[in-house]
């Protein structure tokens, strides 16, 4: 089971109507809330952990779970209000965020509502997000990956992806640090292009891959939007393995939830394959590093050929060739 960790809001999405008026239409969604989703549809075991409103956008957001096989027995309610994120979209960049946060739910999570222990059957956590630049939140996460990822040889495979949200970031420098510390705990780190310009500006792609790795991951890969992504694994020789995948041109519609289900969709073949343990990710060979890449592509294709984050199913993925 992969354990996906951090917040579950509503995005309002723009549309607009034929006289030209942009109206917003509530979304589930969240980044790892996301990604959960795109675990689910994947046909891996997925569960996820945070704190939802008992307000009506709460139950919209466990009711997606539900119905997408996603595991909600870990999941604190309260009767804080849901965060909204209102998107912007505009053609050829980056979906822009406003989120509101001050005292919802999700924001809410402190250490008192961490399970004293996970089922036994959580073989991965993932984390990361706006989850991780807003307290308390952000340090009971951090208590909850220290915890499990220190464990020792029983420890599940932490991924992090940061999803950089810098309007949400007061101080870079601070984020940064922190950022290392959360890499150092992480066995697998998916670092976007547009996140690695935010954290090591000027730094390179490689270079930026390599000190990720010097940190403490087995694993770090980065999505490079239309020219697919980039991986290095870490051998214990001490020598790197370098693999890329391309994606598959569709129609794009647009790019939110892309992120997310990349990470979602290559999290999901490791387990799919019996390859999520610490051991099976170090050595993965050249072939099924670049096979899970190329899943993971596919599913982020599919993801941006349609509007707002709606992760495919395993049988769509892969019949995209």
């Amino acid at each position: 089971m992969i354990l996906a960790c951090g917040e579950a809001l509503i995005d309002m999405v723009p549309r607009t109507l034929p006289e030209g008026e942009t109206l917003f239409l509530p979304c589930p969604g969240g980044s790892p809330y996301n990604t959960a989703i795109a675990i689910g549809r994947l046909g891996a075991s997925a569960a996820f952990f945070g704190r939802l409103s008992t307000d009506f956008f709460g139950e919209t957001l466990i009711g997606r779970l539900v119905r997408n096989k996603v595991h909600t027995g870990l999941i604190v309610r309260s009767n804080e209000t849901s965060t909204l994120a209102f998107v912007k979209l505009e053609k050829g960049r980056e979906p822009q965020y406003i989120f509101y946060t001050q005292g919802s739910a999700d924001r809410s999570l402190t250490q008192a509502d961490l399970p004293a222990s996970l089922p036994s059957e959580v073989r991965c956590i993932l984390f990361g997000s706006i989850s991780l630049t807003m307290e308390p939140v952000a340090s009971s996460i951090e208590a909850l990956i220290r915890r499990e990822g220190r464990r020792g040889e029983d420890a599940p495979v932490i991924s992090l992806d940061p999803n950089v949200r810098p309007f949400m970031i007061p101080c870079k420098s601070a984020y940064v640090k922190r950022f290392e510390g959360w890499a150092a705990d992480a066995t697998i780190a998916k670092v976007s292009e547009a996140d690695f310009d935010f954290i090591y500006p000027g730094l390179g792609l490689e270079k930026s891959l390599e000190r990720i790795l010097t940190l403490g991951p087995q694993l770090a890969i980065t999505t490079l939007g239309p020219r697919g992504a980039l991986a290095l694994a870490k051998r214990k020789d001490g020598t790197l393995l370098r693999v890329t995948a391309p994606v598959v041109n569709v129609p794009v519609v647009d790019t939110i939830g892309a992120g997310d289900t990349f990470h979602g969709a290559f999290l999901a073949w490791l387990e799919l394959h019996g390859r999520m343990s610490r051991k099976a990710i170090s050595t993965l060979t050249e072939g099924e590093l670049y096979d899970a890449l190329f899943f993971a592509n596919k599913a982020a294709s599919l993801v941006c050929s349609r509007r707002g984050a709606e992760p495919p199913t395993f049988a769509e993925t892969e019949a995209l060739s």
